[in-house]
């Protein structure tokens, strides 16, 4: 594909999208998936033929529309009507609105509520509004403009530059500056180099970046190749479990697609840049979100971290330089490049720019998918786009970072949401898992079952790790059995201090953080539940 090949499918099919009169964007993510959304796909094509109105009506499968628990999801033409729990029993009473120009009462859903209007999407900005299974609609909508650009007006240096002016860190967890990780590639004389996308999304309630692979998978591939043009790699690989299948199914349609038209492969847009993607699966171990396990279980081997350094940036994947993101970081480069580093720079914080996307779920009225900008505090994201607490329970707490992450009061949750301002409080931001919990919670339980969580997924190379996650989760289950006595608490912080200070790799480095922001914040639940007198049996 040349440049003017692609500025032509832009304009035939902005042409082709503007003769309809509307459009429903029907969700075709797991969530709605799983709630029959193509069964109202398929009555809505029927009812537009039955009318006589396949010209002037769409039906157009879509990625997520955020608000997860009230699929199916259907946006009419832009979004100023949604609808919530559609069925295919639906169809015909939505059709007949537009004649009215009125909206289905029952179906209502308010995209003027603060869940949609305070959101800000920059990595999301056109999801939910074209076929992500469509290569051409994709394109309508500005895909491979970045890749295009990057390639053919600016060098590999001035890339990097605009990245790393931008002030983009690493959306996996860690927060690193995105353009001081390619630069180190780039310097990197050693051949052949590689970019390696981080998909093995495990942490319990997040599922953000597989709504970017199964929504808009070819604005992850256009961010690999231009990560691969600045840093001087011409192969990539990207990491999924195979627990996402339609994830799968989309990225190898995409990578085809990509690969069928000079997206991707040699000559790219008529320049010398060549670059090709092969998808690799993961077998579901979590310990494969670390960087140097997920390198050896691309290379064959047994998922198992690696001593640092060296880090990948200087031997990575066989041995060689290797960039490593994950699909959020990717997802945001095609942004920055067609609005630049000074635009992207504007939003969050001096620290912390852009925005970031959370998976929100548990206690809390409004569950789903939400992009907001860094920065903004952790009250407003909970009971303004939330919606708060549902039945009339109080908050209690809220984790932030999966099991890796600490669990924070209402005492904190006027700190911006940044990087910095998560670690003070004893949490991390992860790769964006966000569960609130209310008063009903015990503070105890939620450690214990984020730590069984770690001790199972733990890979047993450091012993550490291994006996350390163990012993602690033996521990909170006593106290939790209420058999636990004050030498408990102090072995517990013991063994946390360890463990946290000890391990191999970022799993048993950060599998503490659970019982320490408990310990720190509802120390009291221990002290009840081993003061309390245990149930016990009289022997015959």
């Amino acid at each position: 594909m040349t440049p003017e090949d692609l500025h032509g499918t832009v304009l035939k099919q902005q042409a082709k999208h503007g003769n309809y009169q509307h459009v429903f964007n029907v969700c075709m993510e797991s969530g709605c998936v799983s709630c029959n959304s193509a069964a109202v796909v398929e009555a809505l094509e029927a009812e537009v033929k039955k009318r006589g109105l396949q010209k002037t009506v769409c039906i157009k499968r879509v990625g997520c529309l955020c608000s997860c628990a009230q699929g199916p999801m259907v946006a009419l033409d832009k979004g100023d009507t949604l609808y919530k729990a559609v069925t295919a029993a639906d169809a015909p009473a939505m059709l007949d609105a537009l004649d009215k120009g009125g909206r289905v009462e029952h179906l209502d859903f308010s995209s003027k509520q603060p869940f949609f209007s305070r959101q800000l999407k920059v990595v999301r900005e056109h999801a939910g509004y074209f076929d992500p299974e469509d290569l051409d609609d994709s394109i309508r909508v500005g895909a491979y403009e970045a890749l295009r650009k990057a390639v053919t007006e600016m060098t590999p240096t001035e890339v990097i530059t605009e990245i790393a002016n931008s002030g983009l860190r690493g959306r996996g967890g860690a927060g690193f500056p995105t353009g001081l990780k390619w630069s180190t590639v780039a310097k990197n004389p050693s051949t052949p180099k590689y970019v390696v996308c981080n998909g093995d999304e495990g942490d319990p309630g997040a599922f953000m970046d597989r709504s970017m692979m199964e929504g808009d998978p070819h604005r992850l591939i256009e961010g690999m190749a231009i990560a691969a043009y600045a840093t001087g790699a011409n192969r990539g690989f990207i990491y999924v479990r195979a627990e996402y299948p339609l994830a799968v199914k989309r990225l190898t349609r995409a990578i085809n697609q990509a690969t069928r038209t000079g997206l991707l492969g040699s000559r790219i847009f008529d320049t010398k840049f060549a670059f090709e993607i092969e998808l690799r699966l993961g077998a579901g171990a979590f310990v494969c979100g670390e960087e140097t396990s997920l390198l050896s279980s691309i290379e064959g081997q047994r998922g198992l971290p690696r001593p640092r350094p060296p880090f990948p940036a200087n031997s990575g994947l066989f041995g060689k330089p290797t960039l490593i993101n994950n699909v959020e970081t990717y997802a945001n480069i095609p942004t920055i490049i067609n609005k630049s580093a000074a635009w992207f720079s504007s939003i969050g914080t001096a620290k912390s720019k852009g925005t970031k996307i959370f998976a929100i779920s548990g206690k809390v009225h409004n569950t789903g998918l939400i992009e907001v900008p860094m920065g903004i505090p952790l009250r407003d994201i909970i009971f303004d786009i939330g919606g708060g607490i549902p039945g009339g329970k109080k908050f209690k707490a809220v984790q932030t970072g999966g099991p890796s992450g600490g669990c924070i009061p209402e005492s904190q949750l006027d700190i911006p949401v940044d990087y910095e301002s998560l670690m003070s409080v004893g949490s991390i931001m992860g790769s964006g898992g966000l569960i609130v919990m209310d008063e009903t919670s015990n503070m105890v339980d939620v450690a214990r079952f984020f730590m069984e969580f770690c001790m199972s997924e733990s890979c047993g190379k450091c012993v550490p790790c291994r006996v350390g996650t163990y012993h602690m989760h033996e521990i909170l289950q006593r106290i939790y059995d209420r058999q636990g006595t004050p030498q408990d608490l102090a072995l517990l912080q013991e063994l946390c201090d360890m463990v946290k200070n000890t391990s191999l790799c970022g799993l048993g480095q950060t599998a503490p953080n659970p019982v320490l922001s408990t310990l720190r914040y509802f120390k009291d639940e221990y002290t009840n539940l081993i003061h309390s007198t245990p149930t016990t049996e009289v022997l015959p």
